[in-house]
C-alpha cells in the first residue's frame, strides 16, 4: 500500500521482514482513506504522465486498503486489468470490501509477495505509492518487479520527502511534528525522502532516467464555525498529519524523538490548526514525487 507514512502494507509497503511501520488500526486505515482524498488527484496524474491508458494490465504493489489500484482501475478501463497485492490482510480485506459492486469489475486483491508472487502473464505496467519507502534495497526490488512487466511497459512511484514541509509565517507547530515523523521514519530504518532518490533508483535497478514531477500539498486556513481547521483542504491535511503522529507514537517514544507529553497527541491537531490561523501560516505539506521509465 498509500504505506502511507502516505500511503500501507496499508499504503506503501512495509519492509517483508517486519510489520508495517504504522500499522493497521482502524484508525489507521481510516486516515488512509481521507489521505487519498487530498492525495489521488496527483498519484493519477502521475500515472497518466507516465502513460497509464485503457486496456492495460497494471500490478499496484503496496496496495493496502486499495486506493491506488482503484485509480488504476478507472484508467485502464473495463478492457484492462488491475491487481493489488500486498502482505497485510487487513487493509487486503478493506480494499476487497470497497472492491464489491464497483464497476467496472475489473480489479482484484491478492495477499503476498511481488517477489514470490507467481503470475500467468507479464503486465503492462508496474505501480506503487509510499511502497519503496519502506524497502530495505528499493533498488533491488525494483529490479525484481520488472520482469513482471513486457518489454518496453511502464513502472512507475509515486514517494515522498518529509524534510520538505515547512510553515511560513512559521507555525511552529506544524513544523515540529513534521521534523518528528521525518526523524523517526529515518530511525526506523525506512526512508522519508524517498521521493527524491526514485532518479537513483531507478538507473541503479537498470532502468533508462525516469521523467519525474513533483507536486504538494500548499495553503493556508480560516476559522470557520466548526473549529479553527474547518472542513477545508489544508485542515484536512492537517488531520492526515496527525493521523501519521498518532500512529508512529510508539516509534516516537521509543527513540526518543519526543515524549508523549510533548506530542500531546489529543490537542495536536487543534493546536497546529490555532497557529496557522493566528499567525496568517501557509503549510506546505512533503514533497509528493512520481517517477516513471520504461522497462
Amino acid at each position: 500500500m498509500a504505506q502511507g507514512v502516505g500511503d500501507e502494507h496499508t499504503e506503501g509497503g512495509a519492509d517483508p521482514s517486519g510489520p508495517y511501520l504504522l500499522g493497521h488500526s482502524d484508525r489507521e486505515l481510516a486516515r488512509l482513506k481521507l489521505q487519498a482524498t487530498l492525495i489521488d488527484p496527483i498519484t493519477r496524474q502521475f500515472l497518466l504522465d507516465a502513460g497509464i491508458v485503457p486496456g492495460m494490465r497494471v500490478l499496484d504493489v503496496g496496495s493496502g486498503v486499495g486506493d491506488v489500484a482503484f485509480l488504476a482501475a478507472e484508467l485502464v478501463g473495463d478492457t484492462g486489468y488491475v491487481l493489488g497485492i500486498d502482505y497485510g490482510p487487513t487493509g487486503l480485506a478493506e480494499a476487497r470490501r470497497r472492491a464489491t459492486g464497483r464497476s467496472p469489475r475489473n480489479v482484484e486483491f491478492r495477499e503476498g509477495d511481488a517477489n514470490e508472487l507467481a503470475f500467468e502473464q507479464p503486465f503492462d505496467a508496474v505501480i506503487g505509492r509510499y511502497f519503496l519507502m519502506f524497502q530495505r534495497n528499493p533498488a533491488a526490488m525494483v529490479r525484481s518487479l520488472r520482469a513482471h512487466v513486457r518489454p518496453l511497459g511502464v513502472i512507475v512511484f509515486h514517494e515522498g520527502d518529509w524534510e520538505a514541509t515547512k510553515s511560513f509565517p512559521p507555525a511552529p507547530t506544524y513544523d515540529r511534528c513534521c521534523r518528528w515523523i521525518a526523524e523517526s521514519v529515518r530511525l526506523s530504518g525506512a526512508e522519508a525522502r524517498m521521493g527524491l532518490k526514485l532518479h537513483a533508483t531507478f538507473t541503479e535497478a537498470g532502468l533508462s532516467v525516469p521523467s519525474m514531477r513533483l507536486e504538494s500539498v500548499i495553503g493556508g486556513t480560516a476559522r470557520s464555525n466548526n473549529g479553527p481547521a474547518g472542513a477545508d483542504r489544508i485542515g484536512s491535511f492537517v488531520q492526515i498529519v496527525v493521523g501519521v503522529t498518532r500512529s508512529l507514537l510508539p516509534v516516537i517514544e521509543r527513540f526518543g524523538v519526543a515524549s508523549a507529553g510533548d506530542v500531546d497527541i489529543d490537542t495536536l491537531c487543534a493546536r497546529i490548526c490555532g497557529e496557522i490561523v493566528a499567525n496568517g501560516s501557509v503549510i506546505v505539506g512533503r514533497s509528493e514525487i512520481g517517477a516513471w521509465s520504461r522497462a
